[in-house]
């Protein structure tokens, strides 16, 4: 049975400290994000920390400046958690965490809100006694887009919305009328770009390298 995933392995009182910190963790990436709390957020990435998003990709640092700039200008996304995983070897953590992202934008004249569900797929790292995120991926698993007043319909342009995948294609429609580019090849519920995720985290897991 692999201790890493858990079986008949009982966990050490060490073990279940490092879960309840890296759970913590978390839910503060997201009430320090939504809230705007930069300098706190900033203490939940390591230096070369980077985030992977449909509208941005880079360091934590650079994220949190991208985050700044679409708050001045009235970029509204939040992010709901729900059940969360943690695989534990020693210094290194991999942790999936259901998630929705919420954003609100006018598209095509209407105002609608864009719900996407799936889940946080993180890297993390153990340092000098703290724990933080290497490499934070969204998974994107499905979507809907609905106005914001009922009854008011978005005239979307098919051939817009597919081109991008299924599991954030309204979110990515959203994003691309706001002006931002949107990566086209992030992972799914199923398909070759989960799979290569899922690899990447068991070699993290297994002493590999920097994903």
């Amino acid at each position: 049975m692999d201790p890493v995933r858990g079986g008949s392995h009982r966990p050490t009182s060490a073990e279940i400290e490092d879960r309840r910190v890296i759970a913590e963790l978390l839910q503060n990436w997201v009430l320090w994000r939504d809230a705007g709390d930069w300098e706190r957020f900033r203490t939940v990435w390591h230096p070369d920390g980077r985030m992977m998003a449909t509208w941005t990709q880079g360091t934590g640092d650079e994220f949190i400046a991208m985050s700044k700039e679409g708050w001045a200008k009235g970029v509204s996304i939040l992010h709901f958690l729900g059940g969360m995983t943690i695989d534990l070897a020693k210094h290194r953590a991999i942790s999936q965490t259901k998630m929705t992202i919420s954003q609100r934008a006018i598209v095509e004249g209407v105002e609608v809100d864009v719900l996407c569900t799936g889940r946080f797929y993180d890297f993390l790292e153990k340092r000098d006694g703290r724990w933080g995120i290497v490499l934070r991926q969204p998974i994107y698993e499905k979507d809907r887009m609905d106005p914001v007043t009922p009854g008011a319909v978005p005239a979307l342009e098919p051939a817009l919305l597919a081109m991008f995948p299924a599991g954030y294609r309204h979110l990515a429609y959203l994003q691309t009328r706001i002006g931002y580019k949107v990566k086209r090849d992030m992972p799914g519920l199923k398909g070759p770009e989960v799979e290569a995720l899922y690899a990447r985290g068991a070699a993290w897991l297994a002493g590999g390298p920097q994903p």
